[in-house]
């Protein structure tokens, strides 16, 4: 009989111990797929067959080589545009890549958070055209910029300004059964160099959340890896709100767009994805970033997301 206690209670013990270690080390995350921002121009039934032999699932389409920055016209005719748009996403299908995301076009005139009524209004009205055409992509998310350089001390005006324009917007996305969401700008100092201009909107943490509270729960946040220093804080400090990315690395100053994997940024890598896990984010790891090849996105990705569960194994 006290054999087989003492037996038991090794039994117990290995029992116990081998369940510590399962509750002590992290679960590693799931694999993200790999997204890349490409100009609508750029798009051919040939680089989609080629991305998807990379092992790139989504990409997000750029649409300003459509819109005159200027005049607010559109580059091409009715016709050309549905053309257009036609053949990007018989492409996109043929090659098995899903559209993820819309970049809307934006600059000092295709600004949500013009204080001028009319101009904020032609705004809205371009950006309702450019959603007819999209819609034949069938896009899950429509990206848009807050807002272009602002003038001094006008913040909280322009703040008023994206609300109500977002709000108006955001009807016109449901409609076409995409999700609206909102990037962060750069800007870590407030006042540019010249001391006429400030930075963009949603240009801190801390402005983020506060814009992105003010707005309906269903308008949700891109995080912009390059726009920010430590975009990490970012990603946590938004939680669920956090709808897509743009990977790229940086240093937070200013619009670097370098490879993850070229060693030209300060970003963490390890932090970030260990963020993106926290928060459960599962969209695309969609690059925006300049890079040696498609084929290298993947890699690095997987670089990085190796750096990340050995830095797990670690805290064991």
């Amino acid at each position: 009989m006290k054999r087989i206690g003492i037996t038991l209670c090794l039994i117990c013990a290995l029992f116990l111990w081998q369940t510590s270690l399962s509750i002590a080390v992290p679960k590693p995350p799931k694999k993200l797929e790999i997204g890349v921002a490409m100009g609508i121009d750029k798009i051919t039934a040939e680089n989609m067959k080629y991305a998807k032999s990379a092992d790139i699932h989504h990409i997000e389409i750029g649409v300003g080589a459509l819109i005159d920055r200027e005049t607010l016209t559109f580059t091409k005719s009715h016709q050309e545009i549905l053309k257009l748009v036609t053949e990007v996403k018989k492409a996109a299908d043929g090659a098995g890549i899903n559209i993820w995301s819309i970049h809307m076009p934006f600059s000092n005139k295709i600004d949500l958070s013009m204080r001028n009524e009319e101009a904020r209004a032609k705004t809205i009205e371009l950006h309702k055209q450019v959603l007819e055409y999209v819609k034949i992509l069938n896009p899950e998310i429509i990206l848009f910029h807050p807002s272009f350089y602002l003038g001094l001390n006008e913040r909280e005006e322009r703040k008023q300004q994206l609300i109500k324009s977002a709000i108006e917007l955001n009807k016109y996305v449901k409609t076409i059964d995409a999700t609206m969401v909102i990037e962060n700008m750069l800007g870590y100092e407030l006042v540019l160099a010249n001391g006429k201009r400030e930075r963009p909107l949603l240009r801190t943490v801390e402005e983020a959340v506060e814009i992105m509270n003010r707005l309906p729960e269903d308008i949700y946040s891109a995080v912009d890896m390059n726009h920010i220093k430590n975009p990490e804080k970012l990603i946590r400090a938004l939680g669920k709100r956090v709808k897509t990315v743009h990977v790229a690395d940086g240093t937070g100053k200013e619009e670097n767009h370098a490879f993850p994997c070229s060693g030209e940024g300060e970003n963490n890598w390890v932090d970030i994805i260990a963020a993106l896990d926290e928060t459960g984010y599962s969209g695309p790891f969609m690059y925006e970033s300049k890079y040696p090849d498609l084929k290298d996105l993947k890699a690095c990705y997987d670089s990085m997301y190796n750096d990340y569960v050995h830095s797990l194994s670690l805290k064991k």
